[in-house]
């Protein structure tokens, strides 16, 4: 398909020029229509006989009885209420006014309007300093480096609670990954390849199964056929290691499959409680394959050290990797492995996890920020009071462990209500999205066990977390520690999460204008109604009065024109 953007350079600059000038234009268009109509309803009062138009019409209003203003105030009041509720249903599902959206979707870009987020344009850093804005989307989904089986674990919600845990926007993204992953090369399929390309696409998962039995009758040491068993088909853990081990023996020397397969084998470990197995086959795989900080398998790491109480080997994992020590093994790695580097690259192109190389100033997850709070809290917890601290003021230790959560709480404001049980959990889905709801449900989800292992940790968090909210800069458009947080995550939390799960949002929305205004509205002409129906008489003396006085503006300025323009003037224009 060619280009067609840069096509006619002429065109789009006279249509550049035309919504340049329309958006100039357009305020002072409504005043000089304004304008117009006033001086024609002037010129054409004669001609039209607008006088007695409107005499006839005075008559006819004042023939009305009360019972007619009663049913068109309840008539408005009634539409105007069937607006607000479907105004409301459509903030709460989607987090915005249906009316607002409308209004910038269609009528801004035709008036010549800007999108307010845009992706290249410049904001603050931590030290106030102006910086170029990424144009990566803030908004990047990341594979979940702690996903669950679906076979073993996924399934077994479904046939218990009769509810889908996963989102077919998820499990869309899980398909991608595998494909890409594992038949990257299309020039080269074998047949059997062709058939797994097309059970990584199948929707339903009886189809993906049977493909891959297809897959083995095809090729018996079809490595990525029996990696999809074990996900898929495999109702117990220890099934699905024995699949995976079976995978490992014939993956030869296919790196995508051997860093895979040994990856999942060791989160096995770690389900059936072989942790320092599963330990030490997680450093291996650090060891060998440097760069997989880019898959997180640290955090798989983090995870089971945090299992085994090994607080000084965890310690020395935050420690490892940080911003600039990623950096320095990437740079490194990649002068000595570039193929790999591509291939990785390529199999996370679509949810852009080789951009944390971009910036280094942020931590990779909200696992690294509520790990590193969770140690110093763990240091100072066990003696923490509030009532003691609040008379004698904070020691440094407890300083920095409220530091600590105050710096976790503005990376991803969602956790601490997870922790502390406010809002229920759910399984966590197979993607997140970094400082979303999402990553929140994920992170609780394998963690909430070591913090409540340390005594006090989780009363600490209760009597600090909320303090954050006072420290970042209201409204957001610059972050205390961090950068702001980005305003997209609640729509693609929305995708990537079950429907029967409550997304949590920051910052609380306030409510769109055309919800007030709608809900003002139907209980204006609620009470109206009612005033109508109940004093008649005297809702009809004020109504009259209003009207007089809305329209004596009117009526003061068309004396004027008549004073101001000799009448010979006028007699003349009428005649034209």
């Amino acid at each position: 398909m060619e280009d067609t953007t840069g096509s006619n350079p002429q065109s789009l600059g006279f249509t550049e020029k035309l919504k340049s000038w329309l958006s100039w234009s357009w305020t002072y268009i409504c005043f000089i229509w304004f304008g117009m109509v006033l001086i024609m309803i002037y010129v054409l009062w004669s001609p039209l006989k607008l006088q007695e138009t409107l005499t006839s019409a005075s008559v006819f209003l004042n023939t009305l009885t009360p019972k007619f203003y009663v049913a068109l105030t309840g008539t408005s009041s009634l539409i105007s209420g069937l607006i607000l509720i479907f105004e409301w249903w459509y903030f709460r599902k989607y987090g915005t006014s249906f009316i607002e959206q409308v209004s910038v979707s269609h009528l801004r870009p035709l008036l010549g309007g800007v999108e307010s987020s845009s992706t290249t344009g410049l904001f603050s850093s931590v030290n106030g300093e102006t910086e170029p804005r990424p144009s990566v989307s803030e908004c990047k989904v990341w594979r979940n480096p702690l996903n669950l089986f679906r076979g073993a674990e996924y399934s077994r919600y479904t046939w218990v609670t009769g509810k889908e845990p996963l989102t077919y926007y998820d499990m869309n993204l899980s398909a991608q990954d595998h494909q890409t992953f594992f038949t990257g090369d299309t020039q080269q399929l074998r047949p059997e390849d062709a058939v797994m390309q097309k059970a990584w696409r199948e929707r339903n998962p009886q189809a993906r199964i049977r493909a891959a039995y297809q897959a083995i009758e095809m090729n018996h040491e079809c490595a990525a056929a029996y990696v999809l068993l074990a996900e898929e088909e495999a109702t117990t853990i220890t099934e699905a290691e024995r699949l995976f081990k079976q995978a490992l023996r014939i993956a030869g020397k296919d790196i995508n499959l051997l860093v895979y397969i040994k990856r999942r084998l060791a989160m096995c470990a770690r389900k059936l409680g072989r942790i320092k197995e599963a330990v030490k086959m997680m450093r291996d795989l650090m060891k060998e394959f440097p760069l997989l900080g880019m898959l997180n398998i640290h955090e798989n790491l983090l995870e089971a050290l945090l299992e085994l109480q090994a607080y000084a080997d965890v310690q020395a994992v935050l420690a490892k990797y940080d911003g600039k020590a990623a950096l320095t093994k990437y740079l490194s790695f990649q002068s000595h492995h570039p193929i790999f580097i591509q291939a990785l690259i390529q199999c996370h192109s679509h949810y852009s996890n080789f951009c944390f190389f971009v910036d280094i100033s942020l931590p990779k997850s909200a696992t690294i920020c509520y790990t590193s709070a969770l140690l110093k809290a763990r240091a100072v917890s066990d003696k923490f009071s509030p009532e003691a601290a609040s008379r004698r003021g904070l020691s440094t230790a407890e300083m920095n462990a409220v530091e600590a959560i105050h710096r976790a709480v503005e990376f991803n404001p969602h956790v601490p209500k997870y922790l502390l049980e406010m809002k229920s959990l759910i399984l966590p889905p197979e993607h997140i999205l970094k400082r979303g709801d999402s990553e929140a449900v994920a992170y609780a989800f394998f963690h909430l066990q070591h913090w409540k292992r340390a005594e006090g940790a989780l009363n600490l968090l209760h009597c600090t977390w909320e303090g954050t909210f006072r420290i970042i800069p209201y409204p957001l458009e610059k972050g205390h520690l961090f950068y702001p947080y980005p305003g997209c995550t609640e729509t693609a939390d929305r995708e990537l999460l079950p429907s029967f799960h409550e997304v949590s949002v920051y910052p609380k929305k306030e409510l769109p204008f055309f919800i007030l205004f709608t809900a003002g509205l139907c209980s204006f002409t609620a009470m109206l109604a009612m005033l109508t129906h109940q004093f008649p008489e005297l809702m009809g003396v004020f109504a009259k009065a209003f009207f007089s006085t809305l329209f004596a503006p009117l009526g003061f300025f068309a004396d004027k024109m008549e004073s101001f323009m000799p009448s010979s003037f006028w007699h003349q224009l009428t005649r034209i």
